[in-house]
């Protein structure tokens, strides 16, 4: 099934080619198509044909590994940086803050809310200007803080970090009712309340 184009960075075919090519190009990884189509949420098949047609454009490189196709980004090619950078700020926030939280201890998920993960999600809108994440668990505030400066410098948009515990997650006010209800996208773990 064919998705639409992203509304973050309409210039990509669909919304799948665009998350499949910053789990590699933001992450520098070599992966299996497999692995790839896992990181990436995609069907292996859809997977499969990206790979195929992104090989052939010499964007993505390959090598085999015994039975194992693994797929990098081809840094020859002169298309690679500038994807890179439109990628890091369109979908990066997604794969640039799961490695930074990935180094925090005590985080028990971590998720983009309001008008980014709308846009990340296909609800129309203006562009949003900054970017919302909550954070769930009893982290180092300090570390969490840290972490989203060096994603704001890598996005260059501004990363505001709420950080709860999962007792005040679960308790009820207007603001956690409204992000409960509206748009997010998983960074680290599973949507608390999905």
């Amino acid at each position: 099934m064919r998705t639409e184009a992203p509304l973050l960075a309409p210039i990509f075919r669909s919304d799948g080619q665009a998350r499949l090519l910053s789990t590699l190009l933001l992450t520098g990884d070599e992966l299996s198509i497999t692995d790839l189509a896992i990181r990436a949420g995609l069907a292996y098949p859809t997977a499969h044909r990206e790979v195929a047609r992104l090989l052939e454009a010499g964007i993505l490189s390959e090598r085999q590994v015994g039975r194992t196709r693994l797929i990098c980004a081809n840094h020859e090619s002169p298309l690679v940086r500038p994807l890179r950078e439109i990628l890091m700020v369109a979908t990066g926030p997604v794969v640039i803050l799961a490695e930074e939280f990935a180094h925090i201890d005590r985080i028990e998920s971590a998720f983009l809310y309001g008008s980014f993960a709308a846009r990340m999600l296909g609800d129309a809108g203006p562009a949003p200007h900054d970017i919302d994440v909550m954070v769930i668990g009893e982290p180092d505030v300090d570390a969490v803080y840290e972490a989203c400066t060096r994603a704001e410098a890598a996005v260059r948009r501004p990363v505001n970090p709420t950080i709860l515990t999962p007792e005040e997650f679960a308790a009820s006010s207007g603001f956690l009712d409204d992000v409960r209800s509206g748009p997010a996208v998983a960074v680290i773990g599973e949507l608390p309340w999905r």
